[in-house]
């Protein structure tokens, strides 16, 4: 297995287009995923084309006017950032050119998949976003479903996780790097994380069963970390609400996964909900 980077910092990737970060299938050495935000001035515009990819254009905060060939959408968006309110977001199908104009400053991420198949564009609003509150104790967070594998589309899958000061995420422990479904699917994952005050962090975990891969990495505001395989765990330093986007894709239009062993046991310890979700509403 080729050595993999499974950390990319914001600075390190940016460039002076407004692009804040970016990874290729090339780069993250895996098959599928791409992804990156883009930064873009009230009044200014982006030009994107999905190629031999599907993309879904999650608005992290601002609002824009999208002109594509699949279709126009007007005053997409709505929140200012992540941790004001549930997310627009715009799934364009392979072969798809677009324009994104800001109508105030935005910040857009724009996760992509190699795909196979042509499906239509649709716009996914916060009403139509369905929000789970998942786990228990201190480790409570919130799921919001945006791109579900009932969605109609070939291979992405995109939600948004926010965990609160303290507390767990991603846990127990988990992974999906065997095709074995149901219990299991082969999913290339990327987390893009946002803090809710700069000095924040995040720590996660990324280790397979034999240590071949055991990273503890610290995630700050606009930090993005690989899953090309093993459990990934997540913990929020206290005093700071963490938000991360997930983008995945892989052998088959599921979220199945198996606990790692060893943890799979706390689940039935959990009793009661942090009462301080939802995150955000």
């Amino acid at each position: 297995m080729r050595a993999i980077n499974l950390q990319f910092k914001s600075e390190s990737l940016g460039d002076r287009s407004g692009k804040a970060i970016a990874i290729t299938p090339e780069q993250a050495c895996w098959e599928r995923l791409s992804f990156s935000v883009q930064r873009i001035k009230k009044g200014d515009s982006f030009f994107g084309d999905t190629g031999q990819n599907e993309t879904v254009l999650v608005m992290l905060g601002g609002i824009c006017t999208i002109d594509s060939t699949e279709g126009a959408w007007q005053r997409v968006g709505k929140r200012t950032n992540v941790f004001d309110g549930l997310p627009y977001a715009l799934y364009l199908p392979l072969g798809a050119a677009y324009t994104i104009t800001a109508e105030t400053d935005c910040e857009v991420a724009v996760c992509s998949s190699l795909a196979e198949r042509k499906f239509s564009a649709r716009l996914v609003t916060p009403e139509d976003v369905e929000v789970e509150i998942r786990g228990g104790g201190n480790a409570t967070r919130q799921i919001n479903h945006i791109i579900k594998p009932q969605f109609p589309a070939d291979r992405i899958l995109v939600v948004e996780v926010y965990t609160p000061s303290g507390n767990w995420s991603s846990y127990p422990p988990h992974k999906h790097d065997v095709h074995n479904p149901p219990g299991e699917v082969d999913l290339e994952e990327i987390y893009y994380y946002k803090v809710d005050k700069p000095e924040g962090y995040a720590i996660q975990k990324v280790y397979t069963a034999d240590r071949r891969i055991d990273a503890t990495l610290t995630a700050r505001d606009g930090d993005l970390i690989l899953i090309p395989e093993g459990y990934h765990p997540v913990v929020a330093a206290h005093g700071y609400n963490v938000y991360y986007l997930n983008a995945l894709a892989g052998s088959a239009r599921s979220m199945a996964a198996s606990d790692d062993p060893d943890y799979a046991w706390v689940r039935e310890s959990w009793r009661d909900k942090d009462p301080r979700l939802p995150v955000v509403r």
